[in-house]
Parts: structure tokens; C-alpha cells; sequence
């Protein structure tokens, strides 16, 4: 009963041909939703610009969130290069809305 539990586990982890193309392709949408969300703050820079700061926490949260991310990425046993490319434009982006809040 053991090796029966053991063969029907083993298969169910199985990775096929079709599930790593799935998971490219998610890490692909992924990337992308990642970066248009730190993309995102251009709007908060140029607000920033303007002379109508916004909240420094949000963009000081993102960037540590973001930076943390690509610690993780890049310290595992073999680089998680869909974690590490997306969060990285949420480091520059972040730092460059938290620091433009106080250089108005």
C-alpha cells in the first residue's frame, strides 16, 4: 500500500512539457503585471515634482517589499529569474517616489 501511495505522489508531482509551458508563460504575465504595478508610480514622481507630495510609506514599503523579493530570488539554489525581473523595477521605482517626496 506504501509504494502504491508513493508511485500515485510521484506522479502527481511529475513536471510535463505542458505544465513547464504553462508555467512560462504565467511567469511571463506575471513579470509583466509586476512591472506595470512599480511602473505605475511615474505618476506619483510627478506629483512629487509638483509640489503635491504624496505619503512617503506606501513607496518606502514597496521598495523594501521589492528589494526583499530580489534577495530571495537571487539567493536561492538556482536564481528565481521571474521573482528577481519583476520586482526589480519596484527597488528603483520605489526609491526614486520615496525620495522625490522630499526633494520638491
Amino acid at each position: 500500500m506504501k509504494i502504491d501511495n508513493y508511485v500515485a505522489e510521484n506522479e502527481r508531482k511529475r513536471t510535463t512539457p505542458k505544465r513547464i509551458k504553462h508555467l512560462k508563460m504565467m511567469s511571463k504575465f506575471a513579470i509583466l503585471a509586476c512591472s506595470l504595478m512599480y511602473i505605475s508610480y511615474i505618476p506619483q514622481i510627478m506629483s512629487n515634482f509638483s509640489w503635491n507630495p504624496v505619503s512617503p510609506i506606501q513607496p518606502a514599503m514597496a521598495t523594501i517589499n521589492a528589494t526583499l523579493w530580489v534577495a530571495y530570488g537571487w539567493l536561492k539554489t538556482y536564481k528565481d529569474w521571474p521573482v528577481i525581473i519583476s520586482n526589480a523595477p519596484g527597488i528603483l521605482f520605489g526609491l526614486v517616489t520615496f525620495v522625490t517626496v522630499y526633494v520638491h
